[in-house]
Order: structure tokens, then sequence, then C-alpha cells
């Protein structure tokens, strides 16, 4: 081989350190969700405002990745992810030791906050450290792998952490982790130089950072408000009209926060658009199943976590297993939709459940398929999503893929939960001898169908819109 990467010896030392870096972030989004409860109680935090622990980071997450992504391509990668772990680390060891929850609320969006920078980072470290295409699959299977599964991984963490120490663990945690990781940025990461003369643009980081606030805010108010709440709708609203302003500012800005020629290829858009999708119907299964577990079959925290596993386990086998050895010889767009398709059917199965279900023969099934079917979508949707970016607008590539990553999760999070609990008040209306559990279950079913039919519109979007070669250069004239 004769690829840049190929050169490198550190690569795949680089690897774990992006993929250490990474899987902390993921982590995080959902480590603290079984923890909530003891940190309310311990901290005296009234029950309005214990979202906020949620909202916070995923507030400061989904808003400044854009930030972050042209930070990163303006004071360099490698320097950027090293400020991301180090602000991380601080922020986890504050809000370990929060002494009120307005300390905690702190951290928490401090948190997210360095995340929007380090993540964009790690993503196009990634991009330029591996060139060689079966090397880059390889590369992207792991880090699509732990894309999807930490999610389900925070959840078990979060369990064993709370049950066997305490809440204040699940934040610090991430401190020898961070640090690990800055030790390893140090050794085995190499330098990559800003953009020369480069400036920070702004009023694109004012209209795109306040419009992905706003819906993102939007969003998570609308479970506990409602969609017709003033709370919701003019949030909402701002978000759409920032938003579009932000577009009209990037055709026009000397050097825009989010340069539009990235999404100008059909194969780059259909990836963002796939990953988007994607997310929006995967969510449902987190919240879902953390209920149906705890309240329906009355798991502990612990078997909770554990329940989750078999998603995991299936993320990493399709993107590093499977993925992984086929892109270099497979169309995206193939692995893309065969992998909607499979998540699909998981939905489907799970829509089946009952409160007499067992978890082998009824629930894992469902779990297994959800997994590959993420993991064979993932890694391809990366891979494609980055390649053929110019080196000077990787940081922004990655942080908008990653912006519709988390746009999408909130989004889906929010309308599948309104449909779930829509159906099961309906449901107790028309049989009111019918049990919590029971209509609980209901909600979950008509829910889990949702999501299988936006997962079939994510794999119809991918064979539609993803060609068979790679995306051309962004700026330059798409290949036919």
């Amino acid at each position: 081989m004769t690829s840049a990467s190929a050169a490198d010896p550190k690569r795949w030392w680089a690897l774990a350190v992006i993929a250490l870096a990474q899987l902390m972030v993921i982590l995080d989004g959902t480590i603290v969700n079984i923890a909530l409860p003891s940190a309310q109680r311990a901290l005296g935090m009234p029950d309005a405002d214990r979202q906020w622990v949620i909202t916070a980071y995923t507030l400061a997450f989904g808003g400044l990745l854009l930030l972050g992504g042209r930070i990163a391509d303006l004071v360099g990668r490698k320097r950027a992810f090293v400020i991301g772990l180090a602000g991380f680390a601080v922020a986890s060891a504050l809000g370990g030791a929060a002494a009120g929850p307005g300390t905690l609320f702190a951290a928490r969006a401090l948190q997210g906050a360095f995340a929007a920078v380090l993540a964009p980072s790690a993503l196009s470290l990634l991009t330029t450290t591996f060139t060689d295409p079966r090397e880059r699959a390889k590369a992207f299977g792991v880090y699509g792998a732990l894309a999807g599964g930490g999610s389900g991984a925070g959840l078990l963490v979060g369990g064993l952490l709370t049950e066997y120490l305490n809440w204040r663990w699940c934040l610090y945690v991430n401190v020898p982790v961070a640090l690990a990781a800055l030790i390893g940025a140090q050794v085995f990461l190499r330098d990559r130089s800003g953009r020369c003369g480069g400036h920070l643009d702004v009023p694109g980081v004012l209209l795109g950072s306040g419009g992905l606030v706003a819906l993102v805010y939007g969003f998570s108010e609308a479970g506990p408000r409602g969609w017709t709440s003033p709370w919701v709708a003019a949030p909402l609203m701002a978000g759409v009209i920032l938003l579009a302003a932000f577009v009209w500012w990037q055709h026009r800005a000397a050097g825009p926060l989010l340069p539009l020629r990235i999404f100008r290829d059909r194969s780059r858009a259909g990836a963002f658009a796939t990953m988007g999708l994607a997310t929006i119907g995967m969510f449902g299964v987190f919240l879902f199943l953390t209920y149906y577990f705890q309240a329906v079959l009355g798991y502990p925290p612990v078997r909770t976590g554990l329940a989750f596993m078999p998603v995991s386990v299936g993320i990493v086998i399709g993107a590093t297993q499977i993925a992984a050895r086929l892109l270099p010889r497979t169309a995206p767009h193939t692995l893309m939709a065969s992998g909607m398709v499979l998540a699909a059917a998981g939905m489907v199965l799970l829509s089946r459940l009952t409160v007499h279900a067992q978890y082998v023969p009824h629930v894992l099934p469902g779990l297994l398929l959800v997994g590959l079917g993420m993991g064979l979508t993932f890694m391809p949707v990366y891979a494609t999503a980055t390649v053929g970016v110019p080196t000077q607008d990787t940081g922004a590539a990655s942080a908008a893929l990653t912006t519709v990553q988390q746009i999408g999760a909130s989004l889906g999070t929010v309308l599948l939960n309104t449909i779930a609990t829509g159906a099961t008040s309906r449901h107790c209306r028309a049989d009111s001898g019918t049990a919590l559990a029971e209509a609980m279950v209901h909600g979950f079913s008509v829910a889990y169908w949702c999501s299988a039919g936006v997962l079939l519109l994510a794999a119809l979007v991918a064979a539609l819109t993803v060609r068979r070669g790679k995306p051309s250069q962004a700026g330059s004239k798409p290949s036919a």
C-alpha cells in the first residue's frame, strides 16, 4: 500500500485514542439516565427541574456542534481534540462534586459544549488519518460501532456505577478516561495545522447555533408540555426561522461556518438524510424498552442495562465484522438499505411484545436485528458522508453529520413518545378495564410500527440517492 495512512505507523494507536474519546462522549448521553433518581434525591432536585440534567447536555452539544466543527478546521483538529478532552474532564469533575442542582446543570452544559468541540475533531481526525479504502473501512467500522452501540453501553455502565458505587461516579468516571485519551493524543495523533488566514463566521455562529438550540429545546419540552404549548411552538418556530436565515447567510458569507458545497454531492446528501431518518427511528428503542423492562417486567437498573447489550453487540458485529469487510467491494447504498430493512424487521418483532413476554424468545431477536441493521447502516454512512471532503472542511462536515444525528435523536424521541402516550391514552379510554401495563405496551407497539416505517423510508432514501462510487470532492462537479 502507498497511501498516506499506510505511511503512518501510529495510525492504529491513533484510532484507539479517537475511539476512546468518542465512546466517552456517546456514553455520557445515556450514562446518567439510570442515575437520575439517585441524583435527584441527593441534591433535593424538584421533579420539574430534573429533566435539565439531560436537557442541559443535549442543548449545548446539539447547539454548538457546527461551531465546534469550524473551530477544529481553524485551529487544527488535534488541538481542538485536546481542548475538548481537557474541558470535558474538568466539567465531569465539577458535576461529580456538585453540591446542588444548579452546579450539576451547569456542569452538564459544559460537558455538552466541550463535547461539541471533541466529537467533530475526532471524526475529522479519523477521516484524515485513514485514506486507504480497506483501512478506512475498518476504522469507520469501529467508529460506527461505538457511535451506535455506546448509548446502550451507557445504560449498563450507569446502572453498575449507581448500584455499586453512587451516582457521582457516572460523572467522575470520565476523568480517568479523558486523561488516558489526552496522553494518547500527545503520543499518537498527528498534528494538523489550522487554516491560514481563516476567520470565524460570527453571524453564522449566532444564527446556526441559536437555531439548533431553539429546535433542541422545543423538542425537549414537547414531551412534558405538549405540542400546543407556547413553550414548545415558539422555540420551534424561532429555530426554523433562524436556520432558514443561517442557510441564506451561508450562501453569502466569505468564510461560512458550514460550507454548503459539502451537500452538493447527491451521495453525501443521501448519507446525511439516511443518518437523520435512522436516528429518528432508532431512539424510541431505548426510551420505550427502559420503561418496558423496569415498569412492566420489573427489572432492576443493572439488569435493565444488561438487557440492552444485544443492541450494542449487534451494532459492533454489523459495523466491524460485516460492513467493514463488505464496503471495499460492495456499494454503500446496498449496505445502508439492507441495514435499515433489518432494523425495521427488528422493530416489527418488538411490536409483538406483551406484558407476559419473556426476554430470550420474545425480546432478544428484535434487539439483535435492530443492532445488526444499525451497524450495517452507520458504518457506510460515516464513510460516505466524509470521503471526498477537502481537508479544510472535514471539521464542518463531521460536525454537520453529528448534528443531524443529534437532532434526529431528539426529534425521534419526542415524536415517538408522543405517539406512544397518545395510543396508550386512547387504549385506556376504549377499554376502561385495561391494566395500565397493558395500555403502555399497546402504546409502545404502535410506536414501534411507526419506527419501522421511518426506517423503511431511510432504506428507500439510501437506495435512491447514494450512488455506487464515492462522493465527489466538495465543491467540485459530481461524477455521473
